[in-house]
């Protein structure tokens, strides 16, 4: 009889023990493990995984395709197989990890980069043979790039007639959807100022060092630029730095833009070296595991805005708003209260706020 109990009693037990635990997640981090923005990723990732009870495990692909090609085949071919695969379409990976999936079990979600248009035109509108797909989250990106650019050329004030202003571009990897984006926005920009003259556009790949030794070609080339438009926040300074030594002054002579929250990044803002920052995306990944979570307790977050979703996370920051974020990122606690974002028991019109405003205002909790 007592035996009978016990199993009973591990029976009953056994379903509460893994609602403890949560589901579980494996984030394969495209960057690099000293990579400031994404180890902030990773960071605020986890803080959500703690406050919604799940098991988060990342795994850096140290920006290499085929390492991150490599992880996933493990992950979703493997004997321990997580719940759910979140992954970034950097370098065009994304239809190679999606064949890898069929037949795993294991539910994959996109950040940060989601399909091309012509990766979704090969992989076709039934795309029924990736039951596990649940869909993608990017940002703003074309909107960043733009508000960059417009916001460097505010700054420098009127142009007067027949007057022009050069600009020199530092882009991304050429081979990545978020780097396209921001170069569309600024090109949006620019065709809403004529008097702006692009002088050059190169693809410092986010990289400060390979920046700073395009830009010391480039100043020489260019003596007269006046704004340096950067995707990223180490080319700005890669691009900066070059700009000192041909003796310009940063945020005078010549103004910077660049997107980011790191510290570096912030305290520039701060101080008025870069002119316009955009940040916010580093928190796309805890908001994928809020709605990840909710898939795992049964709620269809594609009722609350869709599959595939953009959300509005980057925006500009001024020097008061960068001091604010600059707190939180140097507290690295990021107590927010995840599980308030749920959709779950919410109305047919919720919409998921995920913003970078929910970041910098909404009440924070202890730590747990």
């Amino acid at each position: 009889m007592r035996k009978v109990f016990n199993h009973c009693l591990v029976l009953l037990c056994l379903p509460f023990s893994m609602a403890v635990q949560g589901a579980t997640v494996l984030f394969l981090n495209p960057g690099y493990t000293d990579e400031t923005f994404w180890v902030s990723y990773s960071t605020f990732m986890q803080a959500a995984a703690r406050d919604l009870g799940m098991q988060l495990e990342v795994q850096y692909s140290q920006r290499s395709p085929e390492r991150a090609i490599e992880q996933a085949r493990t992950a979703l071919q493997g004997q321990h197989r997580p719940d759910y695969l979140i992954f970034v379409n950097e370098q065009y990976i994304a239809p190679q990890i999606l064949r890898l999936s069929q037949g795993s079990g294991v539910k994959l979600f996109m950040v940060n980069n989601g399909l091309t248009r012509e990766q979704a035109q090969l992989i076709g509108p039934d795309d029924a043979q990736y039951a596990g797909w649940l869909g993608s989250m990017v940002t703003n990106d074309e909107e960043g790039g733009y508000l960059m650019l417009k916001e460097l050329i505010r700054q420098r004030g009127p142009i007067e007639p027949g007057h022009t202003l050069d600009l020199l571009a530092f882009s991304g990897v050429k081979n990545t959807p978020a780097s396209r984006w921001r170069e569309k926005g600024m090109k949006r920009a620019l065709s809403e100022h004529p008097q702006v003259r692009l002088r050059q556009m190169v693809h410092g790949e986010w990289n400060q060092q390979r920046a700073y030794e395009q830009a010391r070609q480039l100043f020489k080339r260019y003596p007269d630029t006046a704004l340096v438009w950067s995707a990223n926040d180490e080319m700005a300074f890669g691009a900066m730095r070059a700009a000192q030594e041909a003796g310009y002054t940063p945020g005078s002579d010549v103004l910077f833009s660049a997107v980011n929250s790191s510290i570096s990044a912030l305290e520039s803002r701060i101080s008025g070296r870069l002119s316009a920052l955009v940040a916010g995306h580093f928190t796309l990944g805890g908001w994928a595991m809020v709605l990840l979570n909710d898939d795992s307790k049964g709620v269809d977050f594609k009722r609350f805005g869709g599959r595939d979703r953009q959300v509005p996370v980057l925006q500009l920051l001024n020097a008061e708003q960068a001091a604010t974020l600059l707190k939180v990122i140097r507290s690295q606690a990021f107590n927010l209260r995840f599980t308030s974002f749920s959709a779950q028991g919410k109305p047919a019109n919720y919409r998921y706020p995920f913003t970078l405003d929910s970041l910098l205002h909404m009440p924070q909790t202890p730590a747990k």
